[in-house]
């Protein structure tokens, strides 16, 4: 297994895989209410079983290319997580996604986490494009994709149904060629 640091904090980003199913849930169990706020990630989850059914299903998604699941660590303790929701190697496209437990926000945890996927995704493996997609309600998510260099490409307007409300969702993204401008001006 590998670790990657995400800084002098003692944070780190590692593979998050089935059996790490107690641990994520346990996470989840803890940040349950906040995380569930934007996303279904937490509703995914309730159990044991569940938690392993998700994490298998990245853990296929990375066997296949499409996908990939890493869990953040901080202080020994999983509080959150980065992913490649979709990964398409032949097209040149992938969108990234977070999420984080309230206790380790403000941290700059998540930004530091998609700088180490989107560099492997653009200088390992070819991407062209890297999107990211939040709810417009979701500030900090946003910010965090403002604080990446991305552009916001589109507005779709309440095309989210989740909890039974309608929410606009904006699609962020950043091209290869800006992620390296953005690397050689030191960003």
């Amino acid at each position: 297994m590998f670790a990657v640091s995400l800084g002098d904090d003692g944070a780190e980003l590692r593979p998050l895989e089935p059996w790490n199913a107690g641990e994520y849930l346990a996470h989840m169990d803890r940040g349950r209410e906040y995380i569930g706020r934007f996303i279904a990630l937490a509703d995914r989850s309730a159990d044991l079983a569940s938690a392993t059914a998700f994490l298998q299903s990245y853990a296929d998604k990375a066997a296949a290319d499409s996908g990939r699941l890493y869990g953040i660590w901080a202080d020994g303790v999983l509080v959150g997580g980065v992913l490649f929701k979709t990964f398409d190697a032949e097209s040149g496209n992938c969108e990234v996604g977070c999420w984080l437990e309230q206790a380790a926000v403000g941290r700059g945890l998540i930004t530091r986490a998609i700088r180490v996927l989107i560099d492997w995704a653009v200088e390992q493996r070819g991407m062209h494009r890297v999107e990211w997609v939040a709810s417009s309600g979701n500030t900090a998510s946003i910010n965090v994709a403002k604080r990446l260099g991305m552009v916001r490409d589109a507005v779709l307007r309440e095309s989210n149904l989740y909890r039974g409300v309608r929410h606009d969702m904006e699609i962020w993204s950043v091209l290869a060629r800006d992620w390296r401008r953005q690397d050689a001006s030191g960003r």
